[in-house]
């Protein structure tokens, strides 16, 4: 085992719940028998782990922040809980909900909560199949749990802003967050990581579950603006009952190293996923997404389409996986992958799988990549339009389609001018697309 986390698992061990001892003792385990993995390892082949470092330190409980950067607003029009370094800060939060939806930490749970909390903690994964799962549970000390009863329409969101401060040592932090959405609820979760100015190297351990119930409809949307020197290993894990909706988009600019395992099981029939995602590094970062949807019962359907940009020297990998079971009869399931390469010296490893083992199914899939459409830039330049700026122009309508299909209205509102900063140089280039 790599010694990089070898002083933030002893010190965790100190401090997690007892109702949470067992589930942490066999994380623990599980990681300190484990090998990191390497380039032969068929999910790590083109992704490796030399970012890390050895000297990691877990965030300072008394890490306070005065006011929130301007550029963060007033949030998405709902209540909002703010971590920095992983540690909750109550003064910036604004913690209003929904009649019959209970939002809590961890540390301050009910018994009540927390026999809920231990039920259902770990029960969307195989923490043996996702060794930083098993690094995350190692290693947990507080996360949130969020709990929307039966037949609660909650109309406003509730976003979780995790920030990453300009701590003077690499920190490290581990983010946990479980959803249970109840029979016939309706919910929508942000989940927001933002890097401060300043912000020196740091690792996050990050791992999401979302639990919807029979006819429950959950929207979850997870953007990633964590600055350069940022590495981000983590996963959110879906488990879809009877006539359960979900909602799930993704969105990651680069950093150093981003590795994200995204699943979804559809655990009763008719559970329908919408899985969709944008992901733009340059320079010289990483972004890896990793999905597999698993359709266990019959009657069930998923869409998922993912694009990104890939702009200078920087490198993304996008490997899809659906998999369909024996008894997965009257599946529709589709996956698209498409990639725009903006440099000769940018690169994208895309791998769509289909494995299938019912004959009563309809599903496709399929990835491009492809260069800026020249009839297109022609059309542009013939138009009094400059190089600099249609290559903006396009570059931002390959992603459009995705971004002005999300629900949230607010959250389109917010990435719209982010998105026009990270595509043009000035103002002047990004003036057709606000």
């Amino acid at each position: 085992m790599s010694s990089f986390m070898q002083q933030p698992l002893a010190e965790a061990s100190r401090r997690v719940p007892h109702w949470l001892q067992s589930l942490q003792s066999r994380g623990l385990s599980l990681w300190d028998g484990a090998a990191m993995p390497t380039r032969r390892t068929e999910n790590w082949k083109y992704t490796g782990l030399s970012a890390l470092r050895d000297d990691y330190e877990l965030a300072d409980s008394g890490i306070t922040l005065d006011a929130l950067p301007a550029k963060l607003g007033e949030g998405f029009g709902g209540s909002r809980l703010v971590f920095v370094d992983g540690v909750y800060q109550p003064i910036l939060s604004q913690t209003s909900s929904a009649d019959g939806v209970a939002v809590c930490r961890f540390e301050e749970a009910t018994e009540q909560q927390a026999d809920k909390i231990a039920e259902h903690l770990n029960s969307c994964l195989d923490v043996e199949d996702h060794l930083f799962a098993a690094l995350n549970t190692a290693t947990l000390r507080d996360g949130v749990f969020v709990e929307i009863g039966a037949k609660v329409n909650a109309t406003a969101p509730i976003e979780f802003l995790w920030l990453i401060s300009a701590a003077t040592a690499p920190t490290a932090i581990n983010q946990r967050l479980l959803v249970l959405a109840e029979s016939g609820s309706n919910a929508t979760i942000v989940e927001h990581f933002v890097s401060l100015e300043g912000a020196n190297d740091s690792f996050c351990n990050g791992l999401t579950e979302l639990i919807v119930a029979p006819n429950a409809r959950l929207a979850h949307y997870r953007i990633h603006e964590e600055s350069g020197n940022a590495v981000h290993i983590g996963g959110v894990h879906a488990r879809l009952d009877r006539d359960a909706q979900l909602e799930s988009f993704h969105l990651a600019l680069g950093s150093v190293l981003k590795r994200f395992d995204l699943v979804v099981n559809h655990a009763g029939p008719g559970a329908y996923a919408s899985l969709n995602g944008v992901y733009l590094p340059r320079g010289d970062e990483h972004i890896d997404y990793h999905s597999t949807i698993e359709h266990a019962v019959p009657h069930c359907s998923s869409d998922e389409v993912f694009r990104g940009i890939i702009a200078d020297k920087a490198t993304a990998v996008f490997n899809g996986r659906i998999h369909i079971h024996p008894n997965a009869q009257k599946t529709r399931a589709e996956l698209s992958n498409r990639n725009l390469l903006t440099s000769a010296e940018a690169q994208i490893n895309s791998k769509p799988e289909l494995e299938i083992y019912a004959d009563d199914v309809q599903c496709a899939h399929g990835t491009t990549v492809a260069q800026l459409d020249e009839s297109a830039m022609h059309y542009l330049r013939t138009r009094g339009v400059s190089h600099a700026e249609a290559e903006v122009m396009l570059s931002f309508g390959f992603i459009n389609e995705l971004i002005e299909g999300l629900g949230l209205e607010s959250l389109r509102n917010y990435l719209r001018p982010v998105l026009a900063s990270r595509f043009a140089r000035n103002s002047e280039l990004s003036r057709h697309l606000l």
